[in-house]
This record gives C-alpha cells, structure tokens and sequence, in this order.
C-alpha cells in the first residue's frame, strides 16, 4: 500500500513469534519499540534514524533500535525484510503490530504506534 511515494503502516502478521532482547540487540521498550533495517548507503535510512529518534523521545516507553540489515541476514530473511529502511512496531511483549518500508513520517509513525501501546 503506497500513499504519496511513502509506503504506508501495515498490519503485521502475528506468527506467534516474539522478538526480545537477543533477536535486535537491544532492550525492549517498555510500551513499544521502533525496530529500524538500514543499509550503509541508504539515504531514506539516515533520514528515518531521524525520525524514529524523535518520536522514541517524545513517546515515554519507547525504544528505537536501528539493525544493520547486512549484519544479520538471518533475521532480515525470517522477517522477510525487502528493502531498507523497513520499520517495525514492536508491542511491549516483542511482537510485530505494524510495518512499512520505506521513509516514514513523523505523523505515521505516532498513528503507527497507537495499536502497541
């Protein structure tokens, strides 16, 4: 689903699995966590790492972790992650609520988080 060249927040499938700590390398948030797959020369990425930060800063309980897709291969492949920047919106318990690929906006990524918190 597109909207105005950006790809718009999906629903994530719920596979039953959950991502922790050991999956993204970082701790949970406690109300959610933004979950970003960049690339080393990813224009968008640097953009979105912007974006993201911001929002995990005005959200109390939100995290922002950025994930090297080229690094950890096996996790991008099992999250069938296409292209970079792909955003993830993980619930407290590390599970997948929303996606996009793609550079969010601020606006869609607050709404975004709406459904994990």
């Amino acid at each position: 689903m597109r909207t105005e060249g950006r790809e718009a927040y999906v629903p994530g499938r719920d596979t039953g699995r959950r991502l922790g700590a050991a999956d993204i390398g970082e701790a949970l948030g406690v109300r959610a966590t933004l979950v970003q797959f960049s690339s080393a020369f990813c224009q968008p990425c640097r953009a979105t790492r912007r974006v993201l930060a911001e929002v995990a800063a005005m959200v109390p309980g939100v995290a922002h972790v950025e994930i090297d897709a080229e690094e950890h291969l096996d996790l991008v492949r099992e999250l069938r992650v296409l292209k970079t920047p792909t955003v993830l919106v993980l619930d407290a318990a590390g599970r997948v609520v929303r996606r996009a690929a793609g550079q969010p906006r601020k606006a869609d990524v607050i709404a975004a988080l709406g459904e994990a918190v």
